[in-house]
């Protein structure tokens, strides 16, 4: 095993915790940032580059007919392998969206696919925190979702807890995916909500692993079983609870091959102290087995942390984060590290070199069969490998994120505070009027804003502002100010209206009639010595 610092390259802010790395035909992709859509990356995912002791992000595309899927923040990802004709592909849950590759051109770009699939019955509601696990029984395929946490119901909500979170019940969601039919289930052996725990997967049974269940404030040790038996008309699941549990929150889970063998990496014990062992799960027909095995040598950056976050780069390898000591600046909040183990199919070679290079293959020649070319891409046919390698990294400049290219949010955005009381937390905020979606409402204030007092935008609920009062200021001309600057006044300032100028008409050209009698008796203009001259010479 390795542990090799990687120094990011104008993207280290975008890389928080809460995001998702997924591995789509040995691409690694990072999902789930906040802020996003921009205009410089439209689908908020990007694809990772690590070579030679860098990190870089690039910007990836989706296809014509792809949905748009929002930036979740730790949501339930679920990988579906290869299986009856249908390619490799990811699951995410936050609605039900399914990630697939669409197409790969030239110089390595990558187009995805993403559709939004249609639910019915019972449909779990929004969360986080929790898994999405893949079962296959008696020739059938299906998705288990279990656990996370979500916002207090709205009648239970006070002034005290509007913001809290509660523990989801404890019931286990059954999804198929080829009917968008959804079922749930109370089972009896599984009593407590969980959350940030583990899911593993093999044939019809899923172990759930540790999780935190806010109920408590506290991290059992626990271990479940659950099997699903995908019975013709109503599927039977069955829960126990195994003796060996494992304690523990948010870890990573990374791959080391096709077999059930997992690494379980990092995580918490507790609130702040983290879970610096290393172990090793193997599912197969007799159950689960974790094994402790030997942990990286961990830097003094990772030890003294407090909070550290990461995900799985493929199989064998992982890339973790830890806040920086002293650091003010977000571009700088983060160090950011590349774990390799040894796999199953590369014997003794890591998994991932220092270039951390993926193998790519072109699915078809046929030029009939591929998508147009696009300009960038017409430039790299009868090129080496290698020269296609160096220019999709070092030379492709132009697709690679440069996070100084977008605009600075901390000065400006939906998310800075809009006044020394102001109540909108970007972590957890949610939709009070109607307007809203994605966004809090905002409202422009006509004074104040520095030293040129040009005016400053608020948000409407910092303001105590009503939804019908905030449609009508959106919609009229009136001057509004917030309460800083003397609050909405009785007798409201009207903008003085815009200065119309008249519209200057030209004369309308004659036509018809008019016309054929000027042309008939044309006027002759001629000077008296002229008259005179023509009349002497008839006379």
């Amino acid at each position: 095993m390795s542990l090799q610092p990687l120094t990011p390259v104008n993207c280290a802010s975008l890389i928080q915790p809460g995001c998702s790395l997924l591995q789509l035909d040995g691409e690694v992709l990072l999902f789930g940032q906040k802020g996003w859509p921009k205009r410089s990356c439209p689908t908020g995912i990007f694809g990772v580059r690590r070579k030679q002791g860098k990190l870089k992000l690039r910007a990836i595309s989706f296809s014509n007919d792809s949905c748009y899927i929002p930036p979740l923040r730790c949501p339930a990802v679920a990988r579906l392998d290869p299986h009856d004709g249908f390619p490799e592909s990811y699951l995410i849950h936050g609605g039900l969206y399914l990630l697939t590759l669409d197409s790969r051109g030239c110089n390595r770009k990558v187009t995805l696919r993403c559709q939004e699939k249609e639910l019915a019955g019972d449909v779990p509601g929004a969360r986080y925190g929790h898994t999405l696990s893949m079962v296959r029984s008696r020739g059938k395929t299906a998705c288990v979702l279990f656990g996370g946490r979500c916002y207090r119901p709205a009648g239970e909500r006070t002034t005290e807890c509007w913001n809290s979170v509660v523990d989801c019940p404890p019931q286990v969601f059954l999804l198929d995916l080829e009917f968008g039919c959804c079922s749930a289930h109370t089972l009896s052996a599984l009593s407590d909500g969980q959350s940030f725990h583990v899911a593993l997967a093999r044939e019809d049974s899923v172990y759930f692993l540790g999780g935190h269940s806010t109920s408590s404030d506290s991290r059992p040790p626990r271990l479940f079983r659950l099997r699903v038996d995908l019975l013709q008309g109503s599927p039977a699941l069955s829960c126990e609870a195994l003796a060996t549990g494992w304690a523990s929150t948010s870890a990573i889970v990374i791959r080391t091959g096709p077999s059930h063998r997992y690494i379980i990496l990092g995580g918490y014990q507790q609130d702040s102290q983290k879970r610096m062992e290393c172990s090793t799960a193997v599912l197969d027909d007799d159950g689960i087995r974790i094994e402790a095995r030997e942990p990286p040598a961990w830097t003094a950056d990772i030890s003294h942390s407090r909070t550290w976050f990461g995900g799985s780069t493929g199989e064998g390898g992982a890339l973790i984060g830890v806040p920086s000591e002293g650091k003010s600046t977000q571009q700088d909040a983060h160090r950011f590290y590349q774990v390799t183990f040894q796999s199953e199919a590369s014997g003794d070679r890591p998994v991932e070199g220092e270039d951390g290079t993926q193998g790519c293959s072109q699915g078809s020649t046929d030029m009939e069969e591929s998508p147009p070319l696009e300009d960038s891409e017409e430039l790299y046919f009868g090129r080496e490998p290698h020269e296609l390698d160096d220019s999709s990294d070092d030379g492709g400049e132009g697709d690679t994120y440069n996070e100084e290219d977008q605009e600075d949010e901390t000065q400006a955005g939906y998310w800075v505070p809009c006044c020394a009381g102001c109540r909108v937390d970007p972590h957890t905020w949610e939709p009070l009027y109607s307007t809203e979606l994605h966004r809090p409402a905002m409202i422009f204030c006509s004074r104040g804003g520095g030293d040129a007092g040009d005016g400053h935008w608020v948000h409407a609920l910092c303001m105590e502002l009503t939804e019908p009062l905030l449609l009508k200021l959106s919609c009229g001309n009136a001057k509004y100010f917030c309460l800083d600057h003397g609050g909405l006044p009785v007798c409201q300032e009207v903008t003085p209206p815009r200065k119309v100028l008249p519209v200057k008409r030209s004369p309308m050209k004659t036509t018809g009639l008019q016309s054929q009698k000027k042309k008939m008796n044309p006027s002759l203009k001629m000077s008296p010595a002229k008259k005179g001259f023509l009349r002497r010479l008839f006379q």
